[in-house]
């Protein structure tokens, strides 16, 4: 039960990196610290709807 995740900056709002996640572990959305490319620095990214 993986499903793909979409993460986006929560700074610039842009949308950075696709992930998969196991659904069943983890039922509550990603927040995770990843490198923005747009913001050239390191962001907290979250998993979008």
């Amino acid at each position: 039960m993986r499903e793909k995740v979409i993460l986006i900056c929560e700074e610039c709002l842009s949308r950075n990196y696709t992930i998969e996640k196991n659904k069943l572990n983890n039922s509550e959305r990603m927040v995770i610290k990843k490198y923005c490319p747009k913001c050239n620095k390191h962001t907290v990214h979250k998993e979008t709807k």
